[in-house]
């Protein structure tokens, strides 16, 4: 009977489909990540491995399994898999794309509204000092309506960010390699741009491309200082897109006006400096969390999984196989 590695729980509909399709299934259901070592004495064994985006799969874990056929990464991104060295090895690697685009979309939405209308903030004066009543210039945001939003990496996350945003009478700009056809931003209400401009125009700046080598920080001291000092970012992708430690700089500074961050260059490490800071949001990779999209992912993996045992058409092969 073939192997299945689960290294992280995952909704238990992924096991009923593995179980119904006769595989064996082995789960890491530990309370703190599967560590390297842990995750190579497991998967010796293994004919395949699902493995959250949280867990490294490195040139030494892919060598630890040697009768591995498909890694199939839970999640949408796959940059902690060593996707050339599985190709090298004739092994496919899978990710989950498209069905955590909503919900990523509304997360980076929620974050928009909340950091410009200062929600947390006020959350959390009233779970201290409290407030003394409503006062014609007491704690003043900003509204959406009017404010230019920046979006760079206008795919599918980018798109439904776009859609959402637009309701709120926002003018949209966004770059990224290819532009969209005409008809796709007359419908998103939106206007392709340069790097350059957008930086320097938007009210709020949304991230959403991939963490590549060629995106490692993508924003960084140079783009922080050609930023409006009222301007706003949001991060929902990948922490190291950003340049944290001119980030924090620029926020300390008063460069920019605040940060919304979902995602960490060091992910899950924090740097202390953004947690003192009034005008940041902080959340814990939630972009994604969501009973729908989760089921969702989990059957993908499940399903690309089955597919291989069975010598069926995998879906979202993302290296070059």
């Amino acid at each position: 009977m073939a192997k299945v590695f689960i290294a992280g729980e995952i909704p238990e509909q992924a096991n009923q489909l593995l179980s119904e399709a006769g595989l064996d299934i082995d789960e890491f259901t530990g309370p703190e990540l599967i560590d390297t070592e842990t995750l190579k004495s497991r998967i010796k064994d293994a004919d395949y491995l699902i493995t959250p985006l949280s867990t490294q799969v490195t040139k030494e874990v892919i060598d630890s399994a040697p009768q591995l056929k498909l890694i199939a990464n839970f999640g949408a991104g796959f940059s902690n898999i060593d996707i050339k060295y599985a190709e090298q090895k004739n092994i496919p690697v899978t990710n989950t794309p498209f069905v955590s685009s909503v919900s990523t979309a509304e997360v980076a939405s929620g974050l928009i509204i909340s950091l410009l209308h200062r929600v947390v903030e006020g959350d959390q004066l009233m779970r201290s000092k409290g407030f003394n009543g409503w006062a014609p210039l007491f704690f003043l945001g900003h509204e959406l309506s009017g404010k230019t939003l920046g979006i760079i990496g206008m795919g599918q996350i980018g798109q439904q960010v776009a859609k959402r945003m637009h309701a709120f009478d926002m003018p949209i700009i966004y770059t990224q390699r290819h532009q969209l056809s005409q008809a796709q931003e007359i419908e998103l209400g939106a206007k392709y741009v340069s790097k350059a401009e957008l930086i320097k125009n938007a009210d709020v700046i949304s991230l959403h491309i991939p963490a590549t080598p060629e995106t490692q920080h993508y924003l960084g001291e140079n783009e922080f200082n050609e930023m409006k000092d009222t301007a706003y970012l949001i991060n929902c992708v990948r922490g190291a897109v950003i340049d944290e430690a001119a980030l924090l700089k620029a926020l300390q500074n008063k460069q920019i006006a605040g940060a919304a961050l979902d995602v960490y260059e060091h992910e899950p490490a924090v740097d202390d400096g953004f947690k003192q800071l009034k005008n940041v949001i902080l959340t814990p990779h939630i972009g994604n969390a969501t009973i729908e999209a989760r089921d969702a992912m989990a059957e993908i993996v499940s399903k690309n999984v089955i597919a291989a045992e069975q010598g069926d058409t995998i879906k979202y092969i993302v290296n070059n196989l």
